[in-house]
């Protein structure tokens, strides 16, 4: 076989390189190579509203994670800690990704969704979660997704309320939020101390 018809056989590199030094598949990713302080230290680094926001700094994918968090917390006060923890979770493998916005998400179709099933079911299994949340807790961590996203949006982003309210809904009267972005060091320490804390907890329930 000529060598430029080997170099064509030749597959392309179909994996990254985390900061930890760890080499993620991204076709197959594997839970052994999914380490923490990359999802932070990526999240900290990926926009939300591909950077379409007022302030100083952009507010990441991380500290929106916290912020979710949060408002689970006051929406269901009960609710066990292994789903906390996947709340925290839920935008992890934009890590790897970066952050789409829903129409592009839509655009790309469904081989994009596969992708990104696979990621997290990896990120999952590597914290002791199940690859699948159940229909119900996905229902509920969706829930405080779509409120943090309307403060997101009227706070940071550029909507006007009306503008909120059609694309996100009411949030419940007596949430408060306010988001303040941080910066990139700032919200990388926030998640990792609140990743911390909150797989103590799982930990401690098991």
């Amino acid at each position: 076989m000529p060598a430029a018809a080997r170099k064509k056989a030749v597959a392309p590199r179909a994996w990254q390189r985390m900061i930890s030094g760890r080499r993620l598949d991204l076709l197959d990713p594997s839970p052994f190579d999914v380490e923490i302080e990359d999802i932070a230290h990526g999240l900290a680094r990926v926009a939300r509203w591909n950077g379409q926001t007022h302030g100083d700094h952009a507010f990441s994918v991380a500290e929106h994670s916290v912020v979710v968090l949060d408002i689970l917390d006051h929406l269901y006060p009960d609710l066990e800690q292994k789903w906390r923890l996947a709340a925290l979770l839920h935008d992890a493998s934009e890590y790897v990704i970066g952050d789409m916005i829903s129409p592009f998400k839509a655009a790309l179709g469904v081989n994009y969704r596969e992708f990104e099933d696979r990621l997290e079911a990896a990120i999952h299994l590597r914290f002791g979660l199940p690859p699948k949340l159940p229909k119900e807790t996905k229902r509920k961590i969706k829930r405080a997704d779509v409120i943090c996203a309307y403060f997101e949006a009227t706070q940071i982003a550029g909507f006007s309320h009306d503008e909120s309210l059609r694309f996100f809904g009411r949030p419940p009267a007596e949430l408060e939020v306010e988001i303040v972005p941080k910066s990139v060091k700032q919200a990388q320490i926030l998640f990792l101390d609140r990743f911390e804390t909150v797989l103590g907890q799982f930990e401690g329930q098991r």
